[in-house]
């Protein structure tokens, strides 16, 4: 009888702490930070861009890029390829950029940007800046 109790109370813990752990994963992929989101997006892109709306510097904000048409943030002096460009940045839009900028946007303003080559360090900034919407 003991035992079947201690093995209840056992397999409740162990539910509440898969519980625990489930919510904070889900947390970490909300905000792109489990996988190093925010730290690849510092790393890579943050010398020019920020997340903060209407915060434009060297590149223009990218908060809420994903679903926005590519030379549209306003009081951004875009490249006129950019602005031409007819683009609109989803996650294959924007891996496709990040990897080789030229490659998409001829004549584009990213200099000396060249491009990030690794899969997993483009896939960790798309996540970070899908979360920043």
């Amino acid at each position: 009888m003991i035992l079947r109790q201690w093995t209840r109370a056992a397999y409740a813990v162990l539910a509440g702490v898969a519980l625990i752990a489930s919510a904070a994963q889900a947390q970490d992929k909300q905000s792109g930070s489990g996988q190093g989101g925010e730290l690849a997006f510092n790393n890579a892109c943050r010398t020019c861009h920020t997340v903060k709306e209407s915060d434009n510097r060297l590149g223009p904000n990218l908060h809420a890029i994903v679903g926005r048409k590519a030379g549209s943030v306003p009081n951004y002096p875009y490249s006129e390829a950019m602005k031409t460009s007819d683009l609109t940045w989803d996650r294959a839009t924007l891996d496709r950029y990040i990897k080789d900028p030229d490659a998409v946007v001829r004549d584009n303003r990213m200099k000396p940007y060249g491009g990030l080559a690794s899969a997993e360090e483009r896939a960790k900034i798309i996540a970070y800046l899908e979360a920043q919407q």
